[in-house]
């Protein structure tokens, strides 16, 4: 089990209502904490590309925030989750000079995660006019950008965009390429992730034992993979919340009181590209905060990653008993005080990473130096 910090730069009105300094303090807030992450053990930060969505999601240029965590940092992965590869909002080639770059001024620790949106109101803002095309964008784009990164000369003429015979540069320092992934909602993208061979990010909405039919179909898929890339990422992420301290009631009484279900009111009002259960308040009604009561049984569950260190050494075994490989933390997307998020990143990385993982290699790394003897980082 390898572990990474989710930088998704939450920014509720209620704050920038009083402060109008309250955006430039969460993407600082978040930054301070992507950089800490290194000194205890996490192996990946990654932050997310959203547009528009107010309140939700201010981090919409992940390549800019990712370069100024990579400028503090020596060993951790920074990684989008996701570049969105539809091309009205990035053209491929841009994206795959971006990536690129990163790759170069990392030193070889970007992370290249792929989608194409989460919301309506993310595409139709690229004119793009409804969800389903998006499935034949990024079917097209992803193997064009290995194209262009392992080609010297390289021209396309598709259905979506066009490139006469150029040299896209710079290519990646990562060879043969940077570790691929893709975000995913529903069941049946895991499955597609699977056979294409690549990482999976996902978030948690409910209890672990609630995904481990769709984690069983990706790990059974992926044995039988027919690779997009050069090599296959058997991985899967999963991003929940974290709260850990020694007093565990002070943990489960501070989560009642951060705004978590104020956040997943959020996430209902934007991404409208997943089923969402029945019975949901209509935004702007919102879910209720949870008791200390709830906030319990959802770290008995594995829900909510909340508590002590036992607590959320439980929490994780959860995960990797259904065959979770990385769990991804997002402690910024409360109302929590940074310097008490701060605490809890630390003691979790003290206490509970070192029980799960002692390899100081990446995951990723691991299946790119395998793929063949040709990485310039195989030295």
């Amino acid at each position: 089990m390898e572990f990474g910090i989710f930088a998704q730069v939450f920014v509720p009105k209620f704050e920038s209502d009083r402060d109008p300094m309250s955006e430039h303090r969460r993407l600082v807030d978040n930054l301070e904490m992507a950089v800490a992450a290194e000194s205890h053990g996490y192996k990946y930060v990654w932050t997310p590309e959203h547009h528009f969505l107010e309140e939700y999601s201010h981090a919409s240029a992940p390549e800019v925030f990712l370069s100024f965590v990579a400028s503090r940092t020596q060993n951790i992965h920074v990684g989008a989750a996701i570049f969105n590869i539809t091309p009205p909002v990035n053209h491929p080639v841009r994206t795959a000079e971006r990536v690129a770059t990163l790759d170069q001024l990392s030193n070889g620790r970007a992370e290249f995660g792929t989608g194409r949106g989460s919301s309506s109101t993310e595409y139709k803002g690229f004119g793009i006019p409804d969800g389903e095309i998006t499935r034949d964008m990024f079917d097209e784009v992803l193997p064009e950008i290995l194209r262009m990164w392992r080609e010297d000369r390289y021209s396309f003429d598709g259905r979506f965009f066009s490139v006469p015979e150029r040299n896209v540069l710079p290519k990646p320092l990562q060879a043969p390429h940077p570790p691929l992934w893709v975000a995913a909602g529903n069941a049946p993208t895991f499955e597609k992730a699977a056979r294409l061979g690549i990482g999976l990010h996902c978030f948690s909405t409910g209890p672990v034992a609630g995904m481990a039919k769709k984690v069983d179909t990706y790990k059974t898929t992926i044995a039988e993979a027919e690779p997009v890339g050069a090599y296959v990422n058997d991985n899967v992420m999963c991003v929940t919340p974290l709260l850990c301290l020694e007093d565990r009631r002070q943990a489960f009484e501070l989560s009642t009181r951060v705004g978590m279900a104020y956040y997943q009111s959020l996430v209902f009002r934007w991404l409208d590209t997943f089923a969402h259960p029945p019975g949901l308040p209509k935004w702007p009604d919102l879910l209720p905060e949870l008791t200390i009561e709830q906030v319990e049984k959802a770290a008995e569950n594995g829900t909510l990653c909340v508590g002590d260190p036992d607590d959320c050494t439980k929490v994780v075994q959860k995960y990797a008993d259904i065959g979770i490989d990385q769990i991804c933390f997002s402690p910024l997307t409360t109302t929590m005080p940074t310097e008490t998020a701060l605490q809890s990143l630390e003691l979790f990385g003290k206490e509970v990473i070192s029980r799960f993982d002692r390899d100081p290699l990446h995951s990723t790394t691991r299946y790119r130096l395998a793929a063949g003897p040709d990485s310039a980082l195989a030295s």
